[in-house]
């Protein structure tokens, strides 16, 4: 059960959701701030980024639902409480990207340009979204003790808020949150440099964040299963080869551009 932040009146307003806006306002800043530089309009962002949020976070409980079916076949009404946790990162991200493609193609937006554009904000925002498994005492690892936790050097608040039900345990949610944020200066520095090309930020952060849930996977101990296989770390497995791809295409393509270029020039001279 989530813990409630706010009450007003009958409405209570729980971590997780103010989490997860939290994490779309930010990462919605971040997207139309690198959009500016790319010509793209704060309208035409907004919008997408709404379209987005709302097929996105539809998309990730519904993946989520699909791989939990016995539970909330038993109890459908459960389907609704998002507010509960139950948002399954990966469903979002397609649902998202599919969300984007189409709106980018109906108003004659590169789509790969938007996704590179998108990418940091995407990280950013699940850097902050990790907050609501905390808040909600889900997606956490294996059973540690105390004296592990304290070696990390965390604060007392997040030791205490991995104590649950008698046991304490890894804290994957920080695990995971503060290497998206690192992943989110990352990609931010990549996408700052001049020669930056066309699917380089995408690639990086599919590289990345493959690689970081791959990890974090490896201790979580609520995995969303496909037999005995960890769901998430097939598409993390996936992300990274994808990614080592489009780099390497966009590396290919770089590297003729270039070439191109220096035999114009020759021929110039």
């Amino acid at each position: 059960m989530s813990k409630i932040a706010i009450n007003i009146g009958p409405v209570s307003i729980t971590w997780y959701s103010i989490c997860i806006l939290t994490g779309i306002i930010l990462a919605g800043i971040v997207i139309n701030k690198e959009a500016k530089k790319n010509n793209i309009s704060s309208a035409f962002v907004t919008n997408l980024v709404f379209w987005c949020v709302v097929f996105g976070i539809l998309g990730a409980r519904i993946y989520y639902v699909l791989f939990n079916l016995d539970y909330y076949s038993a109890a459908p009404i459960e389907i609704i409480k998002v507010w509960n946790g139950g948002l399954a990162i990966h469903g979002g991200i397609i649902a998202g990207v599919i969300t984007l493609i189409i709106y980018c193609k109906k108003y004659g937006v590169n789509v790969l340009k938007m996704i590179d554009i998108a990418a940091p904000g995407l990280i950013l925002a699940q850097a902050i979204g990790r907050w609501g498994n905390f808040f909600n005492a889900e997606a956490h690892g294996g059973a540690v003790s105390r004296a592990f936790l304290e070696g990390l050097h965390l604060p007392e608040f997040i030791i205490n808020g991995m104590h649950i039900n008698g046991n304490y345990y890894h804290p994957t949610f920080l695990y995971e949150s503060i290497l998206c944020l690192i992943g989110f200066f990352v990609l931010i520095g990549v996408r700052s440099l001049k020669n930056t090309k066309l699917g380089a930020t995408t690639s990086i952060y599919l590289i990345w964040y493959g690689l970081v849930r791959f990890f974090v996977e490896s201790l979580r101990t609520d995995s969303l299963m496909l037999g005995n296989i960890k769901m998430a770390q097939l598409i993390s497995v996936f992300m990274v080869i994808l990614g080592i791809i489009m780099f390497i295409i966009t590396k290919i393509k770089c590297n003729n551009y270039n070439e191109e270029k220096a035999a114009k020039n020759e021929i110039k001279y």
